[in-house]
């Protein structure tokens, strides 16, 4: 049974809202590894830009604090260091929540970034790293060749580099990069829309349990892996849900921007036993996908399937 810990902002009366926070930080205390989930939403976040559907029509009134794009964070407790799984337009607050999770550091930059590729919310939060910004100090981003390739030979991010605000860091499929004598992280890489970068997933592995974080496929059946066989050697699978069907987009011809319906995806994963469904955080939700809404019919069926919902500063023991 998947064992986390949702921080929820309470708005009732100050001391309440301080007895919750005090609460909630003696909890992440005892762990000394875990991760958070400190965005659920696609690349253009929620809502989107130019969207004047009722997914969005409130929101542009009534802003979600909740509605950050898609990040993973990594608290290594034992030695008091963090690390960012993409670096997102929601940077600034989600590089703010997790360095305040792990309070003996009292650095506010993560110790690493691992990139996935070159789409917008993957990699652009980088450019609060340079010289308008925070003017960061050799922060390691981790990259795979052609994203390296791409970062040092394009504006404005060669900048960052070359003014050493970011140290790249080279990594090969399938090879570990160890982070503690407890922790590694292992590059995957999956089919996607490759214009700028390869793309890949991650393996993240802790003292305890293990992880797998793919944000971006095209289809599972189109990688050269086993996605069921994948799940069950994690004990957690963070998986690309930006669609829960087809229907939801009508303005766009869904085949130039292909991902796994999650209709699709409990389709493939209906006879896994109760305690493989369990395992399965779905994330990266698109603006329209109604899998955003905790209430919704769709949210209510994927939670009595036996599946999980990635929400917000969810937190998963590692």
């Amino acid at each position: 049974m998947i064992k986390y810990l949702a921080i929820i902002s309470v708005f009732f009366f100050s001391c309440e809202k301080n007895s919750t926070k005090q609460s909630q930080q003696k909890s992440l205390e005892k762990q000394t590894t875990s991760l958070v989930i400190l965005g659920n939403v696609q690349d253009a976040g929620s809502p989107q830009i130019g969207c004047k559907k009722k997914c969005c029509k409130k929101l542009f009134e009534n802003h979600d604090e909740n509605r950050k794009v898609v990040s993973l964070g990594l608290i290594d407790g034992e030695n008091q260091k963090t690390y960012l799984f993409d670096a997102t337009p929601d940077i600034s607050s989600q590089m703010k929540t997790i360095t305040q999770l792990e309070e003996v550091n009292t650095s506010e930059f993560t110790d690493g970034i691992f990139l996935t590729h070159a789409h917008i919310g993957h990699y652009t939060g980088l450019i609060y790293l340079g010289k308008e910004a925070t003017d960061a100090k050799n922060t390691p981003v981790y990259v795979m060749p052609r994203m390296k390739d791409f970062l040092s030979n394009n504006g404005p991010w060669d900048q960052l580099v070359k003014r050493k605000n970011i140290a790249l860091q080279q990594m090969t499929p399938n090879e570990s990069i160890s982070l503690s004598d407890s922790i590694s992280v292992t590059p995957i890489l999956v089919p996607h829309r490759d214009e700028y970068s390869e793309t890949v997933g991650y393996r993240i592995k802790g003292p305890k349990k293990s992880a797998l974080f793919i944000p971006d496929i095209d289809k599972w059946e189109k990688w050269d892996r086993n996605i069921i066989e994948e799940i069950k050697q994690v004990d957690y699978a963070f998986l690309d849900a930006t669609f829960y069907s087809g229907k939801e987009i009508n303005n766009r011809d869904i085949s130039h921007i292909p991902h796994p319906f999650v209709i699709e995806s409990l389709q493939k994963f209906k006879n896994l036993s109760p305690s493989e469904k369990n395992k399965i955080i779905f994330i990266h939700f698109n603006h329209t996908n109604p899998l955003l809404n905790k209430k919704s019919k769709e949210s209510q069926y994927v939670i009595k399937q036996g599946y999980n919902i990635g929400r917000i500063d969810e937190n998963f023991e590692m």
